[in-house]
């Protein structure tokens, strides 16, 4: 049994494409902390989605804010047949919604941050103004009877997603009448929780006015819902980095070091729901699908990068392996398969470093300290088992480009396959390059290197 494991170990030694078999199962072996660290990110991830959940669930959530819209009780009735064959009259109150024909919102989010152990959320307080005018609402289009209508319950709704971060008590100023605003939506069920106040209108009026103020308590993002046939939004905010969402984009916008301002012009043309509707027709779905505003975030999110910068991990193991393979072959030195796990192992560690620091520092600093470490590792480590400092060199000076082309394809998402494409491209001409006049059908036969520096 010894004698056998004696042959097949000289036969590796003796053989480049045997070695290189190997070299390529120690690369798939390093797989396996590779997925180990890539668990550690989604666990990382999942903390700090807790420590969001925990701060909103005190201060406020991401606000949604649906409305406002005109809710009208109405009588409807109907004949159906009793158990005796006999016709039945049977009456039930419905609503009709309506939406305005101009709405305008203006208002601001001042903002700060909150700390959950190392993690930060981004909270703020919203003041808004929001102000426009109904028109008469139109029955026969909805195939309801003047006579039916119940003018004198008509409220106006406004949906606030997470209602209860509401922070003053407001009351709405409805053709230059007040009312006070009460808890839920009435009628409005589409917009979900909320608050509603009774307002005066009568059948012959053509008009109505409104305005109120809101002012409320959220995090991590402000969205709206562009229920006028001419909405516009105006905000302002101290924070530096949003991230604009949904149907509508900001037709003006400016971001500075002071925060940001912006401003929404939306028609009601681009949505897909109309302006007055049975309130047994859910429009829920249509209504949130039309949702615009602004994300609070890191422009730089140190774990999707960790995630994101595991993916090409058994690519560097494996071109890292190569070059020193190469070296092997052209060299003739011999690097022993632990000598290669080791250089794997320096390779495996970045990725843990790179996480466990840009929790602290940031992770354009953490990616630098972290490749600078590994590098310095791998290329003294390289002396050693290379037997020459030039050759160290050249491994060293690999594997820092690698993490620089790692970093502009992290900060270039957009164009990642194409920069991909193209490195993977230059590498592969370069490494054939390199061995364009090497013998491959006497490798193996030279006798290896003295080990001297």
């Amino acid at each position: 049994m010894q004698d056998a494991i004696e042959r097949i170990a000289t036969s590796i030694r003796s053989s480049q494409m045997l070695r290189l078999v190997l070299v390529g199962g120690l690369a798939l072996l390093l797989h396996i902390p590779i997925s180990m660290i890539g668990g550690l990110i989604a666990e990382r991830q999942q903390r700090r989605q807790e420590a969001v959940v925990d701060v909103s669930s005190k201060w406020g959530n991401a606000q949604t804010i649906t409305g406002p819209a005109l809710v009208v009780p109405y009588t409807y009735r109907w004949t159906e047949a009793s158990a005796g064959g006999q016709p039945v009259a049977r009456t039930e109150t419905r609503n009709a919604i309506f939406l305005p024909t101009q709405l305008k919102i203006r208002g601001s989010a001042n903002t700060e941050i909150r700390s959950r152990g190392i993690f930060t959320v981004p909270v703020y307080k919203l003041s808004l103004l929001l102000e426009g005018e109904f028109a008469r609402p139109n029955f026969a289009e909805l195939g309801i009877e003047p006579a039916a209508v119940a003018w004198e319950r008509a409220h106006l709704a406004v949906g606030i997603f997470d209602a209860r971060a509401i922070q003053d008590e407001t009351t709405v100023s409805w053709n230059e009448k007040s009312a006070r605003f009460l808890p839920g939506t009435g009628g409005f069920t589409d917009a979900g929780p909320g608050i509603h106040a009774v307002v005066g209108v009568t059948d012959a009026t053509q008009q109505f006015k409104f305005s109120f103020p809101l002012s409320l308590n959220g995090s991590v993002a402000i969205y709206l819902t562009p229920v006028g046939q001419r909405t516009v939004v105006e905000l302002q905010s101290n924070y530096r980095d949003p991230s604009f969402q949904g149907n509508w984009l900001p037709t003006e916008r400016s971001v500075s070091a002071a925060g940001f301002t912006a401003k929404w012009s939306i028609p009601f043309l681009g949505r897909n729901y109309p302006q007055a509707w049975k309130a047994e027709t859910t429009m829920r779905d249509a209504i949130n699908g039309s949702r615009f505003g602004v994300d609070l975030i890191n422009p730089i999110d140190h774990y999707r990068m960790a995630e994101r910068s595991t993916k090409y991990a058994g690519l560097f193991v494996l071109l890292t392996f190569a070059t020193v393979w190469l070296i092997e072959v052209m060299a003739g030195v011999r690097v022993h398969p632990i000598q290669y796990l080791m250089l794997g192992g320096a390779l495996c560690l970045f990725y843990l470093l790179e996480l466990s620091l840009s929790e602290h520092l940031g992770f354009p600093l953490a990616y630098t300290i972290a490749s600078a470490s590994v590098i310095g590792m791998i290329g003294i480590y390289s002396v050693v088992v290379l037997h020459r400092m030039s050759r160290a060199v050249v491994v060293g000076v690999g594997v820092a480009l690698l993490y620089a082309y790692l970093y502009i394809l992290l900060m270039n998402e957009d164009y990642a396959l194409l920069i991909g494409s193209l490195g993977l491209f230059g590498i592969l001409a370069g490494i054939m390059f390199t061995t364009r006049r090497v013998d491959w059908y006497t490798i193996g036969t030279r006798t290896p290197a003295p080990d001297s520096q």
